[in-house]
């Protein structure tokens, strides 16, 4: 007899977040992934990113950007946690007390030092086949940002290059070199 890994359900995952609350769980395509806490350099990556896209987004009404804690459930069924994401006012008007049953339009991925750069290409692509207008990977070990977007090339950032997406965010613009923390030795 074959034996089948048994799909989970968001209502699983609430099950086991509810015996440990302090777990960040993914699911997708049915697997429950319980995902580590990120390294030092990651996090702070992504509190630069989200520091300067929140900055932006609120001074001009422009939806909600979330850190890594905060669930998706997209029309797909999976519970997905981006560590960086921004959601139009036009996709949620009001910000929900459950997960947001929305796709952001924007998605960014922080490779950790023990992340696979496969899964979390992955994982943007996903996203945008679902309706994301924009995924971002970020690499703070090759200072690299690459840049996804529906039915484009892969744009790869880096130096003194600077990321801006006018089609999601019009106007808002980021050295590369900024996303990445400072040295004070």
């Amino acid at each position: 007899m074959e034996s089948r890994p048994m799909a989970m359900t968001i209502a699983d995952v609430e099950k086991v977040q509810r015996l440990f609350p302090d777990y960040r769980i993914e699911l997708r395509d049915g697997v429950i992934t319980i995902m580590s806490p990120s390294d030092a350099v990651s996090g702070i990556v992504g509190v630069r990113l989200s520091t300067r896209l929140n900055l932006w987004v609120e001074q001009r009404a422009l939806g909600y950007v979330f850190d890594a804690g905060t669930g998706f459930c997209p029309p797909n069924t999976d519970l997905t946690a981006p560590d960086v994401s921004f959601v139009s006012r036009e996709r949620l008007g009001r910000a929900p007390r459950t997960y947001a049953q929305v796709v952001p339009n924007l998605v960014a991925e922080i490779k950790s030092s023990t992340d696979r750069l496969k899964v979390l290409e992955e994982k943007l692509l996903a996203y945008l086949a679902i309706g994301a207008e924009v995924g971002l990977l970020l690499d703070p070990d090759k200072r690299t940002v690459s840049v996804y977007r529906p039915g484009r090339l892969l744009e790869v950032l880096s130096g003194t290059d600077s990321l801006r997406f006018a089609d999601v965010l019009s106007g808002w613009e980021v050295p590369v070199s900024e996303l990445w923390p400072p040295v004070f030795d």
